[in-house]
């Protein structure tokens, strides 16, 4: 138990770190935790105490599983049923471009340039075909376009695209048998009525009984990730169907999504996050960078070339669509766990997984970047408040 809890504060002191140099450099604290763990890995393995972290440990795994799941639960919940509604089309086409675009011209990418073998170049089209909701949202927050129908519009498509990298994941690298059958036949009745016993939970018991709803959240995507993993599935795709199907039943209360969201962010997360950082190999990026490189412009080009003329349908304005266009080539929380799902299966080697991993990071910094810099479209940015509208809403930095 010494060893647990010695290894627990270390891993607890470098979240920490990640955290104060993520308000530093304003930067996703999820990517500095990747960047924290790669520099401890490499620190200790230089030291000769790789064994000190205990990376491998079943109770350490469990609990960075645990945060790959509620972290992918929130991504769904965080859905607006009528910002989809009302922009249908855009977010459903934008979407799946943003998820096929990528997905076909990384594999390509990665089976013809880089000479990987099928099922690997295949997990690679999985993992950069993602779009990084905690980073395009975390931007929409930030310049206030989450209140616009512009920033609403880029998360709808956001979570089309993510969806797409989920069910792919599934699809492709899980083996269809009866086990597949009764996942997919238990989960869809669960989903069905998770909405009415949740209202009907929360009505009975909600704001009597402590966080109950917490508890019942995590066992239906703990329930379900058991059975996904029995299946042979992946755990996150019940936790993001399970989370969009509670979508509208989450946004009736912001304080309790709040909640989940410290205890996911900050004790479950990054554990997952400092752990895929740990795992990537310093010495195989340094021996080839140009694989690296290689496979971050295959993202960003194809969804570049991808979603560029399509967001041309629903956006005139050339800073628009290229605002848009970069955002939605960013690349972080569903990359790294496809990434993660490919080497713990043994779809990729530990170098392969290094490189995706990587470019993951990569496509999560330098697009937003550069939207940001050349692309704001700061004429749809939202008016910003008086100071004494400011000080009555709590939107003052003093409130």
């Amino acid at each position: 138990m010494e060893q647990i809890f010695t290894i627990a504060s270390l891993w607890l002191g470098l979240a920490i770190l990640s955290a104060i140099i993520a308000y530093h450099l304003r930067i996703s604290v999820a990517l500095i935790e990747i960047c924290v763990g790669v520099l401890a890995a490499a620190a200790a393995g230089y030291l000769g105490m790789t064994g000190a972290l205990g990376m491998n440990q079943e109770w350490l795994r469990f609990l960075a599983a645990s945060g790959a799941v509620l972290l992918t639960f929130l991504a769904g919940a965080e859905l607006e049923p009528e910002v989809m509604r009302t922009k249908l089309a855009e977010v459903t086409v934008v979407g799946l471009i943003g998820f096929f675009a990528p997905f076909l011209g990384c594999a390509a990418v990665a089976y013809w340039l880089l000479g990987w073998d099928t099922q690997a170049s295949l997990l690679c089209g999985v993992a950069l075909s993602t779009t990084s909701m905690a980073v395009v949202y975390a931007v929409m927050l930030e310049t206030g376009f989450n209140k616009t129908a512009y920033g609403k519009g880029i998360l709808g498509a956001c979570f089309i695209n993510d969806l797409g990298t989920v069910i792919a994941l599934g699809i492709l690298f899980a083996p269809f048998t009866y086990k597949t059958a009764v996942f997919v036949i238990v989960t869809a009745l669960a989903l069905a009525a998770l909405p009415g016993a949740s209202r009907w939970l929360t009505a009975l018991y909600g704001h009597r009984t402590a966080a109950i709803r917490t508890k019942w959240v995590m066992l239906t995507v703990f329930g379900l990730g058991a059975l996904a993993l029995w299946s042979g599935n992946e755990a996150v795709l019940p936790a993001y169907l399970a989370g969009m199907a509670l979508a509208e039943f989450s946004g009736r209360d912001a304080h309790w999504v709040r909640r989940l969201r410290t205890l996911t962010v900050g004790f479950l997360t990054p554990f997952y996050f400092l752990r895929a950082g740990m795992l990537v190999s310093l010495p195989a990026l340094v021996s080839a960078p140009l694989i690296l490189l290689t496979l971050l412009m295959g993202k960003v080009a194809s969804k570049i070339f991808g979603l560029y003329p399509i967001i041309g349908l629903f956006r005139q304005r050339r800073d628009e669509r290229w605002y848009y266009t970069l955002l939605m080539s960013t690349g972080l929380t569903f990359g790294t766990i496809s990434a993660m799902y490919g080497y713990s299966h043994n779809l990729v080697t530990q170098e392969q997984y290094s490189f995706l991993v990587t470019a993951v990071i990569a496509s999560a910094v330098v697009p937003t970047l550069i939207a940001g810099i050349f692309f704001l479209p700061k004429h749809l940015l939202p008016a910003a408040p008086a100071p004494r509208q400011a000080r009555e809403t709590g939107l003052s930095e003093e409130g």
